[in-house]
């Protein structure tokens, strides 16, 4: 199947780096069009499908409010549409995002399409925080996974009564750290998880495989499949909002992507930020990894 290519370039649903300041992931699109990863889709066959504005960034949080709440639920609408538009169109949404807020767009989309959708979350922390389990929700890109299932605030988890996006046991998460604050509780509730150093160990084969039997089944109509490039070991790619050591290399990461690219529907890669990458080397490395790992998204659709 051909790829449209839809840009995201957000950062609402991040912390401020420093006192006023914004992320810059929303840089990361242009980042990685100036690396070749565009052209390399393109000369694939992969079509443009334009770009999804973000609204204007406020370092707004307040108690029960998420910050850029009411940006990011109408930028999740927009996007939403336009990965509905793609999909009617017979092409296979690629969403170049922008930070990990992108997941509830992406969710309300399939929410709104017939059928049944799993999700692959692919992540170094499972981004799982929500009022259950903390007093410190603010940030959505650090708790997209828990809005995603149907755990956060109804504003950002039940965007027009489609709450939830995807069902915990049809989703699956891969590559947190085992230190991760959320491990037992994830482990329990979803489809299955699996933590980056079992990916080492075992390898990216055996977790794809793993990863398939909860999301490759006969009763889901396919799956999404998030990567936010925090999975990558710090050594590999510093130019993230939150580098932990023991995550994923290169080759890992793009065995991991290859292995589970070609059943999904569509996918999504977030949270790099150009403004810590100033020779454009990560942007590069990036390129190398989505290029190859995602060539055959959606082709055993």
């Amino acid at each position: 199947m051909t790829i449209g290519l839809i840009s995201a370039p957000t950062n609402l649903g991040l912390r401020p780096p420093a006192p006023a300041s914004v992320p810059g992931t929303a840089k990361a699109p242009e980042a990685l069009r100036e690396a070749g990863l565009y052209r390399r889709f393109a000369e694939r066959g992969a079509h443009e499908r334009g770009v999804v504005l973000p609204g204007r960034y406020a370092d707004d949080a307040a108690p029960g409010v998420l910050r850029n709440q009411a940006a990011i639920v109408e930028h999740a609408r927009r996007l939403a549409e336009r990965i509905g538009s793609v999909r009617a169109d017979g092409l296979v949404p690629l969403v170049i995002g922008g930070d990990c807020s992108l997941l509830v767009g992406a969710g309300v989309a399939l929410r709104r399409a017939p059928g049944r959708h799993g999700l692959v979350h692919l992540d170094g922390h499972t981004d799982f925080r929500h009022p259950g389990n903390s007093d410190r929700c603010a940030s959505l890109a650090g708790e997209d996974l828990a809005a995603a299932v149907g755990l956060h605030w109804p504003a950002v988890a039940d965007i027009d009564g489609l709450s939830p996006y995807f069902a915990p046991a049809d989703t699956v998460h891969a590559g947190c750290r085992d230190d991760d604050a959320a491990l037992d509780e994830t482990t329990a509730l979803l489809g299955a998880v699996v933590p980056a150093a079992r990916i080492r160990r075992q390898g990216a084969a055996e977790a794809a495989r793993r990863i398939l039997e909860v999301v490759d089944r006969d009763d889901l109509d396919g799956y999404w499949l998030h990567l936010d490039v925090d999975i990558l070991d710090p050594s590999v790619m510093p130019a993230v909002d939150s580098p932990d050591p023991g995550g994923l290399d290169a080759a890992e990461l793009t065995g991991l992507l290859a292995a589970l690219a070609p059943r999904a529907i569509g996918a999504q890669v977030t949270v790099f930020d150009p403004d810590l990458d100033p020779d454009g080397s990560r942007a590069r490395l990036l390129a190398d990894v989505l290029a190859v790992g995602l060539e055959a998204l959606g082709e055993r659709r």
